[in-house]
C-alpha cells in the first residue's frame, strides 16, 4: 500500500477513498483480536469520513495540489489526539476525548489522508519492547515469538502488514526507529520541533518527537512534508533551518569502532554485512569513538531526565499508582533518585558531551549504526524487562539529546529470518537527505516491503533517482509550481503531449518565492550562494518542436533557465527575473510549492 500508487488508482478512477477504506477496514476486522489496534473507527463513520473528503476534493475542482495525501489510510499512536477517539497512552484509567486533533492528525487530515484508528504502545510511550500494555504486546510481524519493539509497537504493526499506508509514533529514546528496524520497514525520526507535538501525550516534552512509519523512505518523506511546520501554539515548535537536502557524493559514513551485541552473533554478522556493502559502494567508512553517544544515550534512564517522565503525569504516580503498568511505574519511580542539584549537573556533562561530539561532523556525513543490537524474544522481555529493554536503546537514546536526525531502514534478512535494520544520524535538518539515502538504501537491500511480500517499485521512482537521458527530439523541463501535476497551468504541459518523468529535487543552491499578486499563484525561483536548499519539482519531456510554443506562455518575472539537479544534472526550468522576487515570501522552508499550498489549505 504505497501512496503513489494508491494516488494512481484514484487518478485513474480504479477505486474510489470509500472504496478503498471499506476494503481496509474488511481487511482489518478479519483479525480479531489484533493487539496492535486499540481503537478503530467503525465502519460507517469511516464511509461517512471518505464520502466527507471526495466531496471537499470535487468542490477544489479536483485540486490535487490541495490534497497530496488524497484518501490515504493511516493511523497514530495512542497517545496522540485525534478527534472521535478516546487518547489512553495505553492506561484505561486514563483515557480522555480529546476536543480536537492534535497539531500533525489536523495537517493530514486537511491533506486528504483519512484516518482509520489508534495503535497500541508501551504504556505512556516508557519501553522499547512493545509488552508493556494492557491491551496485550504486539508480537513481531515475522516471528510472533518475538517482540515487535517499542513504544510504537502497534504503529509499525500495521505499516508492516499493509493495513495502512502510513502511521504516526512517537519517538523520545527511539520509539520511531526500534519498531521499524524489527518489522523491515521505515522509521523516519524528523528534526526535534520540525513537527508540532501539540496534542502529544509527552513522554519527555523536551525531547520528543513525532515519528513517521512507512513501507519505504519516500512514503516518509512524502507525509513529512506535509506534516511539518511551525506551531506557535507549541512551546517546542522550531521554524525550518537551511540544512543538508542532499549528501554528497563520496559519502563518508561513521561507524562505530567497537559495536556493541550482547552476544547476538547474527545481528553482529548484519551488520558487518551493511558495512561491507557501504565499503564496496565506494562510500568511506571512517570508525569513530562511540564513547561520547553512549555516555549521552545513558544519560536518558540512568540520570534525571526519567524526572521529565514523572512530570508527565505527576498526578497519576501520586494517586493511582496502581493504575500504571509496574514496569513503566518502577522506571518511571526512578526519578525520587534526582534532585534539582543532580539535574543541573547532567545538564553541565550534556553540553560537555556534545561539545565533544561535534567535531565528529567535520569527518563524516552520516552515522552508521545497527538500529538496534540484539533482539529478544516477548518471554525474555517479560523475564527481564527493565534490563532487556535498556539494551535497545543502545543506538538510539543519544539523537534526541544531541538535535540529530535519523531515518531506520531495512538491510538484511537475518539466518533466523528475522529482519536487521540499520539507521542514518546526522545533524538537525538533514531530514530530505537522510530520506534520500534511505531510499537508495532500501532500494539496493532487494528487500520486500515489510511483511506484505510486495517488491519495491522500479527504479525512477525514488528520491533523487537519476532518470535516462530524454528521447531524441525531445527536451526535458523541470517545472516547480504552477505546472505541477494537478496544478492549475498543467494543462499546458498536457496539451503539448508532455510525459511526466519523475520527482526530482534541485541542487541545494536555491530559494523558493510565493510571488505577488499572480494569478494563479505561482512561486519564482532563485538561485543563491549560501543558505540554500533543495526544492521539490517535476521533470517532463516534450517535444523539440512544441517547446518554443510553451515557452512563449511563461510570463515575465518568469524565464526558462538551466536548473541543477540534486543527482548533477542540469536540465531547462523554471527561473525568475530578480525585480520580481521583491515583496515576495521566502517560501523555502516547505521544500517546494506544493507542500506551501497544502499548508496555505
Amino acid at each position: 500500500m504505497l501512496i503513489p500508487e494508491l494516488l494512481a488508482r484514484y487518478r485513474a478512477g480504479e477505486t474510489t477513498p470509500k472504496r478503498l477504506v471499506g476494503e481496509a477496514y474488511a481487511s482489518i476486522a478479519s483479525e480479531a483480536g489484533d493487539p496492535a489496534w486499540i481503537a478503530r473507527f467503525d465502519k460507517a463513520t469511516l464511509a461517512h469520513r471518505a464520502a466527507e473528503l471526495e466531496r471537499r476534493f470535487e468542490d477544489s475542482g479536483r485540486d490535487w495540489a490541495r490534497f497530496p495525501l488524497y484518501g490515504i489510510p493511516f493511523a497514530v499512536k495512542d497517545n496522540i489526539d485525534a478527534h472521535g477517539l478516546p487518547t489512553t497512552a495505553a492506561c484505561p484509567a486514563f483515557a480522555y476525548d480529546p476536543a480536537q486533533d492534535a497539531t500533525v492528525v489536523k495537517r493530514l487530515r486537511a491533506a486528504g489522508a483519512l484516518l482509520i484508528g489508534k495503535t497500541n504502545l508501551d504504556q505512556f510511550a516508557t519501553g522499547l519492547v512493545g509488552t508493556r500494555s494492557p491491551y496485550g504486546a504486539v508480537p513481531n510481524a515475522f516471528n510472533p515469538a518475538y517482540i515487535a519493539g517499542g513504544s510504537s509497537s502497534g504503529s509499525a504493526s500495521v505499516v508492516a502488514r499493509g493495513l495502512v499506508a502510513f502511521a504516526l509514533g512517537s519517538d523520545t529514546a527511539g520509539s520511531g526507529r526500534v519498531p521499524a528496524g524489527f518489522n523491515n520497514i521505515v522509521g523516519m525520526k524528523p528534526t526535534r520541533g520540525a513537527i508540532s507535538t501539540r496534542g502529544l501525550v509527552p513522554a519527555c516534552r523536551s525531547l520528543d518527537c513525532v515519528s513517521i512509519f512507512a513501507l519505504t523512505a519516500t512514503d516518509a518523506l512524502t507525509v513529512y512534508e506535509v506534516a511539518r511546520g511551525f506551531d506557535a501554539e507549541d512551546a517546542y515548535s522550531r521554524a525550518a533551518a537551511p540544512g543538508v537536502t542532499a549528501f554528497p557524493g563520496r559519502l563518508r559514513i561513521g561507524v562505530p569502532n567497537s559495536p556493541e551485541f550482547f552476544g547476538d552473533r547474527l545481528q553482529a554478522q548484519e551488520y558487518a554485512r551493511a558495512v561491507a556493502r557501504a565499503t564496496e559502494q565506494g562510500t568511506k567508512i571512517v570508525q569513530i569513538d562511540f564513547s561520547a553517544f553512549a555516555e549521552t544515550a545513558a544519560l536518558l534512564y540512568q540520570g534525571p531526565w526519567v524526572a521529565e517522565r514523572y512530570a508527565a503525569i505527576e498526578a497519576w504516580m501520586r494517586d493511582r499508582p496502581e493504575a500504571l503498568d509496574p514496569t513503566v511505574r518502577a522506571v518511571i519511580g526512578e526519578a525520587d533518585k534526582f534532585s534539582a542539584v543532580d539535574t543541573f549537573k547532567a545538564q553541565y556533562r550534556l553540553e560537555e558531551l556534545r561539545r565533544r561530539v561535534a567535531p565528529m561532523w567535520d569527518a563524516i556525513d552520516v552515522l552508521m549504526v545497527p538500529t538496534a543490537p540484539t533482539i529478544y524474544t516477548i518471554d525474555a522481555v517479560n523475564a527481564e524487562p527493565i534490563l532487556r529493554n535498556s539494551h535497545l536503546g543502545t543506538y538510539t537514546n543519544f539523537v534526541n539529546f544531541l538535535d540529530l536526525s535519523a531515518i531506520a531502514v531495512p538491510a538484511s534478512m537475518r539466518a533466523d529470518a528475522l529482519p536487521f535494520g540499520v539507521t542514518f544520524i546526522a545533524p538537525a535538518w538533514s531530514d530530505a537527505a537522510l530520506c534520500k539515502l534511505g531510499m537508495e538504501w532500501q532500494r539496493e537491500s532487494g528487500l520486500t516491503l515489510g511483511a506484505t511480500g510486495a517488491t519495491m517499485p522500479p527504479a525512477g521512482d525514488g528520491v533523487g533517482t537519476p532518470a535516462a537521458a530524454p528521447a531524441a527530439g525531445q527536451v526535458r523541463v523541470a517545472v516547480v509550481g504552477a505546472h505541477l501535476s494537478g496544478m492549475p497551468l498543467n494543462h499546458q504541459l498536457l496539451a503539448r503531449g508532455a510525459r511526466l518523468v519523475r520527482e526530482a529535487r534541485t541542487a541545494s543552491t536555491y530559494r523558493l518565492f510565493a510571488l505577488p499578486a499572480t494569478r494563479p499563484a505561482k512561486p519564482g525561483l532563485k538561485r543563491v550562494e549560501e543558505g540554500g536548499c533543495a526544492i521539490a519539482l517535476e521533470l517532463w519531456d516534450m517535444a523539440l518542436a512544441d517547446f518554443g510554443s510553451f515557452v512563449e506562455e511563461v510570463p515575465a518575472p518568469l524565464a526558462i533557465g538551466t536548473l541543477e539537479l540534486d543527482d548533477g544534472t542540469r536540465v531547462k526550468g523554471f527561473v525568475c527575473e530578480p525585480h520580481g522576487l521583491e515583496g515576495a515570501e521566502d517560501v523555502s522552508g516547505h521544500g517546494g510549492w506544493r507542500a506551501y499550498i497544502a499548508s496555505r489549505a
